[in-house]
């Protein structure tokens, strides 16, 4: 297949010189050019938009996540396989699929429970009597959730071992919430109880180790994720969306993205690896998730002081430190709290899908879209609502393609990952095989991963440069159940921002942590890429994400009743993000905008002077040289958007269009910079790295002065000033990359 879209790549940049030299040498004045020369000025066609709209099917969409979600699929299980399978039928159709697809597979390091010996959490009083046991499973409301192939909650990637320790309450996991726990007790030998948020899975226990705890329990509260309710009976789940009380959200305790044992190597078979004991970013001690049945048993027992009040949580008690330990009054008195886990890790072959249809003039120019395939039980949100809905869209225009109706002027490639869930593994090891190819080639990377969260509002996130396309694409379409409100108007309405340059717009989000599939794009390849959801309203509900995420009761029933019923929303984002891979694909120019992207930066760099400029100074750091480079970039961005206003493209040569396509495709590559983290596996754009610090601005930087305000010391300052050199350059050699285009 690689041999196949390198030989396509070479005939397309053939046939573009020829028709160019034919074009200009070869036509007489007044003689008909052949077809093929129009096709290299073409442009969107807007009518193919509008059948793509109408033809998308939301029943076919509810089909085909009836289809993904008969069976649990874990990454390299059974039913993962069957998804594959699937997946091929579709993309393999003879009426309805693509050009060719095909699988490839990778030799993974993943993690699972033992199913012989299942991890078990109890306490036990001082006789070695259990007075409680934690459940292993999750309380069956419906068949699908008794199915002998959902596994056991765990906490992937967490070391096995047995522990035993007072129990302490650490709020959320964060450094500064041990810090604030071992002012008041001293913590070695304790478990701590921590609930999501705050912190990263693998970080509640990273940051626990080092005060001397020596496991963690990790659990959802209901305060965070069901606004307050608790009661199967008729509150949660099977009555609404909520969290019942027994639920469990899985999910990988591993801080890097991409296979643990071949970083920066794609994982084949012959691969080098490393050994197991060099694995980083994992927990260092035993850590298991747990339900908040659970949770409130041990937390609402515990002695100490109360712990502060923003510690608190929905539990009809207070939630105290612990003494360490449970109260004097508690049964529960004079217990430890035990963990005997039994994770082990395993090499599997986990297989990418790939399908492509293939480009007419630039089919050396790729759009890919994708999303991963695995789940921890069903998954119905989480992923297969965005694989049902990237099947949808590949119907729709693979239909077109093979009726000879359509083609696109550059190739399409669809991605289906596998073992996303156990860290983004199936898209990093994609990226790293193909990092020259992609990086020199690849247009941008359209990511729908959980399509509808809720049916509210459309959610975006992205480079600023595809704020244009995504605002362009949702103005085209229509909320579910209206003819007149646009998605780009109802979206305003729930998540809005003032920008300088149009005033009120809709809030797209920035890239700035490896939440899905994108991240290898962007932050380790500086592929332009965007992320797009339907979400809820987020004034009416304190849910962190939607309540069954990663738990047994994501299922169809649960997607089809209480998510998108109908599966309009389902239809609405096909509908937006196709629209979006269709402009990309298909325009002349490519849709971006570089003013925008010159505006974030604006912001970014009046954020870090008010943050951190008095400071910066006083240490004999200035901020000018980044300003300086700021400015210099908003003026080539709009002598660049001058040029393109003012040319015509579609009669210039292609070359012209070409090669302005090809300034405002690198772009995010020129913010590139692989020595900028070293200790952040992974990530080189140093505009959308993570950042641990809270002032939103250039990462490196608000993170290096954030350690050098706690420090104080020189050399950390030291380090704010590389890290504001290192952005400061980037932006600069960006600025020359578009100015290059209009000479």
């Amino acid at each position: 297949m690689l041999k196949k879209v390198l030989l396509s790549g070479f005939a397309g940049l053939a046939v573009l010189a020829v028709g160019i030299l034919i074009g200009h040498f070869g036509i007489e004045k007044g003689s008909s050019a052949p077809s093929w020369m129009s096709d290299l000025s073409r442009d969107v066609d807007e009518k193919l938009i509008q059948e793509f709209i109408a033809e998308v099917d939301n029943v076919k969409i509810q089909e085909n996540l009836r289809e993904l979600t008969r069976v649990p699929h874990m990454a390299t299980t059974a039913g993962d396989e069957a998804t594959v399978q699937y997946m091929l039928k579709n993309w393999q159709d003879t009426d309805t699929g693509l050009d060719a697809s095909w699988r490839e597979d990778y030799r993974v390091y993943l993690s699972f429970p033992n199913r012989d010996k299942p991890n078990n959490v109890s306490v036990v009083s001082a006789a070695d009597t259990v007075v409680y046991t934690v459940r292993e499973k999750e309380k069956a409301y419906q068949s699908e959730q008794d199915d002998p192939e959902v596994v056991q909650p765990y906490a992937a990637y967490g070391p096995a071992g047995e522990v035993k320790g007072r129990l302490v309450y650490a709020n959320q996991g964060k450094a500064s919430d041990y810090e604030t726990l071992n002012a008041t007790l001293s913590l070695t030998g304790t478990i701590a109880i921590v609930r999501y948020g705050g912190a990263g899975r693998a970080d509640k226990a990273i940051n626990a180790a080092p005060f001397g705890v020596i496991g963690v329990l990790v659990y959802t509260d209901p305060y965070d994720i069901n606004d307050g309710l608790m009661s199967d009976e008729n509150e949660t789940y099977p009555h609404s969306w909520y969290l019942p009380p027994s639920g469990v959200e899985r999910g990988s305790y591993k801080n890097h993205f991409g296979d643990p044992l071949t970083p920066y190597l794609a994982a084949k078979n012959g691969t080098y690896r490393i050994p197991v004991e060099n694995i980083t970013g994992i927990p260092p001690i035993p850590i298991q998730p747990i339900g908040f049945e659970d949770a409130q048993a041990l937390i609402c027992e515990l002695g100490g002081s109360a712990a502060p009040e923003d510690w608190q949580g929905s539990f009809p008690c207070s939630y105290n430190f612990g003494g360490p330990g449970f109260a004097s009054s508690s049964p529960f008195n004079n217990s430890d709290v035990t963990l005997h886990l039994y994770n082990r890790g395993e090499l599997r072959d986990s297989a990418n899908v790939m399908g492509v249809i293939w480009g007419s003039v630039e089919p050396d120019r790729y759009v890919i879209y994708g999303n991963h395939r695995d789940s921890w039980v069903h998954g119905a949100i989480d992923p297969s609502s965005g694989t049902a809905v990237m099947l949808e869209i590949a119907r729709v225009l693979g239909q077109k393609v093979k009726a000879g109706k359509w083609r696109p002027r550059r190739t399409i490639i669809f991605g289906s990952w596998g073992a996303e869930e156990f860290g983004l593994i199936g898209s990093a090891e994609y990226a790293e095989e193909y990092v020259s190819k992609l990086s020199q080639r690849t247009v941008a990377y359209i990511n729908v991963d959980i399509s509808v969260f809720a049916n509210a509002t459309l959610r975006a996130s992205g480079s600023p440069t595809v704020q244009n396309v995504i605002f362009k694409a949702s103005q085209q379409v229509n909320i579910p159940g209206s003819d007149s409100v646009s998605v780009y108007d109802n979206w305003i309405r729930y998540s809005n921002r003032t920008s300088a340059a149009y005033g009120n717009i809709p809030n797209v989000g920035h890239m700035t942590g490896a939440g899905s599939d994108y991240a290898s794009f962007v932050h380790y390849l500086g592929i332009t890429s965007l992320d797009i959801s339907y979400t809820y309203d987020r004034s009416t509900t304190r849910a962190r994400i939607y309540p069954a995420y990663h738990t047994a009761y994501d299922t169809f029933d649960y997607a089809s009743t209480y998510i998108d019923p109908g599966f309009t929303s389902h239809q609405t984002v096909a509908r937006t993000a196709g629209n979006v891979l269709i402009r990309l694909a298909d325009g002349l120019l490519l849709p971006f905008n570089c003013s925008d992207y010159a505006e974030t930066l604006e912001q970014f760099v009046s954020t870090a002077a008010e943050a951190f400029e008095a400071q910066l100074v006083a240490n004999g750091i200035s901020l000018e040289p980044l300003k300086a480079a700021v400015k210099r970039f908003r003026t080539a961005a709009t002598s660049l958007d001058r040029t393109i206003h003012n040319s015509d493209l579609a009669n210039d040569t292609p070359l012209r269009a070409r090669m302005i396509n090809d300034q405002l495709m690198l772009l995010d590559r020129a913010f590139l910079d692989p020595l900028a983290f070293p200790n952040k596996y992974g990530y080189r754009h140093v505009i959308w790295a993570s950042r641990s610090s809270n002032v939103a601005t250039f990462p490196g930087v608000a993170d290096a002065v954030e350690k050098a305000r706690a420090s104080g010391r020189k050399e950390d300052w030291a380090q704010a000033h590389k890290h504001l050199s290192i952005v400061t350059q980037a932006i600069s050699g960006a600025a020359h990359t578009l100015a290059e285009a209009q000479r």
